[in-house]
């Protein structure tokens, strides 16, 4: 593929410069456009060391407005983003709609020759990366994102001349290593490995576009080109508004989880008494070989209003070293949450490794409230199984343990906690008039939890329903199953 390429096209400094303004001229138009209709965009460069990465990305600054746009070199790999996994250091560099970001390098790097990439991953290891790039691509594209992708190619030649020139030069002289070097003695090699990446990870939506670029005129020249293209193709496309969805709408479903739980399993007070000591001890020995190992946890906590989970998540970290873990509460998405993906935010706080992430209510928001109360389109809510599975997946091949807990009332007992609340004093903020509104909607929440619980319910991310009309029962099971699946991780 790469070595059919003509590399010889070039262009005379006069005929660049006649080129280029109205290529500039139409690009800022562009930005414009996009910063009015909300498209977010991302333009990544890849390609052979000394290629003129940094080159493009200058000139390509130019004539577009930097308010809105924002440039991330990402050739160093951080402490941060080695603890956490791959894909993070990147959905959290992802556009608000409207702007632009500018990667120099991205995150196909992991499957670069070693030579190329920190990342040190094994046969194994590159058939999840794949899969977990090729799906990051797609959640962002499903939403809107605009991904433009470049690879600049130039010859074995051409590197070995700009490494020379970059060397004779006392100030540029620190951008060429063995490692570049390495990589011009193997070109071959490298060039199939180059080969291999591009053909594993060129979709339809986001296709790869290969540079010829031993001349860095001719090269900005079709960088330009292609983006004006690709942009205006999308503006046009995306012009139409999305679609809006405010009436209930619930898939027909036969199955119903829930009905089949017993709400109401008990515990005794002295049962309880003696297994809250005995788990609580566990949790927390077993959290410092957690931090000891550098395995990461993520524990999603969903259920119904009253449902306890306050309660239950303060039992959980009470054992738990306060620097080791965090409880996030989720609410209503703010402005710059609804500017991204809707998974960013969530992102956003996802542990170190050797820590623990809490969620109190969590990205599961889109396929529950969201879903039956309107706040999202039929399209986003059903493409969110599959996504919300495809995140939680990237979690585990990054060796997360992955904890979802769906706490379980009656709606009698719904009822009795929700009187309580409103006749104690101390509790009264606990319980709001959406808590009402939403208990009116029991059967059609009811639904869509059946349906998230067996659209979300995988061998690698399982659900575990929290039977909890008796909240030290709840207690109880919670510090239950993650000991166990700690102790079966560990």
């Amino acid at each position: 593929m790469l070595d059919k390429i003509d590399l010889s096209q070039r262009l005379e400094q006069k005929e660049f410069k006649m080129l280029i303004k109205p290529l500039e001229e139409k690009l800022n138009e562009l930005q414009q456009k996009i910063k009015d209709i909300g498209i977010p965009v991302i333009i990544l460069f890849e390609g052979w060391s000394a290629s003129g990465k940094g080159t493009i990305i200058s000139r390509l600054r130019n004539p577009l407005d930097p308010r809105y746009y924002n440039v991330y070199p990402m050739n160093r790999i951080t402490e941060d983003s080695y603890m956490r996994p791959y894909i993070w250091s990147y959905f959290t560099k992802t556009p608000e709609k409207g702007r632009i970001t500018i990667l120099d390098k991205s995150w196909h790097r992991g499957l670069f020759p070693d030579s190329l990439s920190k990342w040190k991953l094994n046969k194994e290891e590159r058939g999840s990366y794949y899969e977990d790039i090729n799906t990051f691509e797609e959640q962002l594209t499903n939403d809107r994102n605009v991904i433009i992708k470049f690879f600049l190619h130039i010859s074995k030649s051409e590197q070995k001349t700009r490494f020379k020139s970059l060397e004779a030069n006392p100030n540029t002289k620190w951008r060429v290593d063995e490692k570049d070097w390495e990589q011009n003695k193997k070109y071959d090699k490298f060039t199939e490995r180059f080969e291999n990446m591009i053909l594993k990870t060129n979709t339809g939506e986001s296709p790869w576009n290969i540079i010829e670029a031993n001349d860095s005129l001719f090269a900005t020249v079709k960088v330009y080109e292609v983006l004006i293209k690709i942009l205006e193709e999308k503006i046009f496309e995306f012009s139409t508004p999305c679609e809006q969805f405010r009436e209930h709408e619930l898939t027909p479903n036969q199955t119903s989880i829930l009905s089949s739980v017993d709400a109401a399993k008990d515990i005794s007070d002295e049962e309880y008494k003696i297994k809250l000591a005995k788990y609580q001890r566990k949790v927390s020995e077993l959290c410092f070989e957690l931090y000891a190992k550098r395995r990461s946890v993520v524990v999603a906590y969903e259920g119904w209003d009253a449902a306890g989970k306050g309660g239950n998540i303060k039992r959980l970290t009470q054992p738990m070293d306060p620097r080791a873990y965090e409880v996030i509460p989720i609410a209503a998405p703010t402005k710059e949450d609804l500017s991204h993906h809707y998974l960013w935010r969530f992102w956003h706080k996802y542990p170190k490794d050797g820590h623990i992430a809490i969620f109190d209510r969590s990205w599961y928001g889109r396929v529950l409230v969201e879903r039956v109360e309107g706040f999202c389109s039929a399209n986003e809510w059903r493409r969110a199984f599959k996504e919300i599975k495809d995140m939680e997946r990237q979690f585990v091949h990054h060796g997360t343990i992955v904890f979802k807990f769906w706490l379980q009332i009656d709606k009698d007992e719904q009822l009795r906690r929700f009187t309580a609340r409103q006749e104690d004093p101390l509790k009264q903020y606990k319980i709001t008039e959406e808590d009402w509104r939403n208990r009116e909607k029991w059967d059609l929440y009811e639904q869509a939890v059946n349906e998230m619980l067996l659209q979300t319910d995988t061998d690698y991310a399982p659900w575990t329903i929290i039977e909890s009309n008796s909240k030290k029962h709840a207690r109880i099971k919670v510090l239950e199953k993650f000991v166990e699946t700690l102790e079966k991780n560990l």
